[in-house]
């Protein structure tokens, strides 16, 4: 394809700036947002291992949660990856901390680019919005199934992404653009790491190199950051991409799976990698007490499995396995210091 404009929302990010650099490398001119110009530098900086930029790269100010700066960031754009989404560390007791800002800053962004006549605008949703469907763990969840918002058990970052990207697609049917729209709903994000900023499934990583205490009954299914970034940009150039949603993950991971990897693979730099179990019950206890652990109580003993067959056949993608993704983040971790 030949060179065009594209806008990164969210370019501090791990995923965003994965996008940035895949972009670039593809010789496309990119723009980026971030909240406050003073993180350009640093951003720069992290990407600069990666790819060498030139005058390819601009920042613009824009924030989720106000108009300013989003009509300049978009106008004269082709396409539109829309990464930003608050993730943050711990559960919020109050959902709309979360719900607001990813609702509100997903229209905010889709208005302004379907406004100025962008060709294709791809929102990174997750399988969050698609796993609390009610299906059982026994089949595999599909671009089909959709988390069920009348549910009182979901978490208020499930609720928030789902909400989210219901948002998108009524918006789009309300514009008459579903052609113009594209959704990713990537599993947990691993892959080598840029930065300091860490998601919660690369502290999960972190965490065993670490030491903790023990492994829980907790897994994920796990996608690279670089495979996200690759089916970002298929979604955005290929026309059958058009009205669909993709599912991103590869294959599902215990902790304790995990951990047994690191173990094989990584010799004295997994040292600290625990080797015990911790019963759920404990989990659970703890969980009173650590608002990051509580989040993930309700994902104890579940095995979520997704099918990514739609990406795979309709976009030709094809993802590193998910040992392989999180051997590399924690080699990254390591090499990190």
């Amino acid at each position: 394809m030949a060179e065009k404009t594209v806008l990164v929302t969210g370019g501090s990010g791990f995923l965003g700036s994965w996008c940035v650099i895949e972009l670039l490398r593809r010789g496309h001119r990119v723009r980026t947002t971030v909240r406050d110009l003073d993180r350009e530098p640093q951003v720069r900086a992290a990407i600069a291992p990666q790819v060498d930029p030139g005058d390819r790269l601009s920042f613009f100010a824009a924030d989720l949660l106000g108009d300013d700066g989003w009509r300049e960031a978009i106008d004269g754009c082709d396409f539109v990856l829309h990464v930003a989404s608050p993730f943050p560390p711990a559960q919020p007791k109050d959902p709309d901390e979360l719900i607001v800002p990813a609702r509100d800053g997903t229209l905010r962004v889709l208005r302004a680019s379907l406004a100025s006549g962008v060709e294709r605008i791809v929102i990174t949703s997750s399988v969050a919005a698609i796993a609390g469907s009610g299906k059982p763990l026994s089949e595999r969840r599909t671009e089909q199934d959709w988390t069920n918002l009348a549910s009182d058990e979901l978490s208020p970052y499930v609720r928030s992404k789902t909400v989210a990207e219901r948002a998108a697609w009524d918006l789009a049917r309300e514009e008459g653009a579903e052609s113009r729209v594209a959704v990713v709903n990537p599993g947990a994000i691993s892959g080598p790491v840029l930065s300091e900023d860490r998601s919660f499934s690369l502290q999960a990583i972190e965490r065993l190199l670490n030491g903790m205490p023990g492994v829980p009954k907790i897994g994920w299914s796990f996608v690279d950051v670089r495979d996200v970034a690759d089916l970002e940009i298929r979604a955005m150039v290929s026309p059958e991409a058009g009205g669909e949603r993709f599912i991103a993950t590869d294959e599902f991971m215990w902790m304790g799976e995990v951990a047994a990897a690191l173990r094989e693979e990584l010799g004295a730099d997994a040292s600290k990698v625990p080797t015990r179990g911790v019963p759920s019950f404990l989990v659970k206890a703890m969980a009173l007490f650590d608002p990051a652990i509580r989040g993930v109580v309700g994902q104890l003993g579940r095995k979520v499995q997704y099918s990514s067959e739609k990406a795979r056949t309709t976009l030709g993608w094809s993802p590193r396995s998910s040992r392989e993704s999180v051997l590399d983040t924690s080699r990254s971790i390591i090499a990190a210091g």
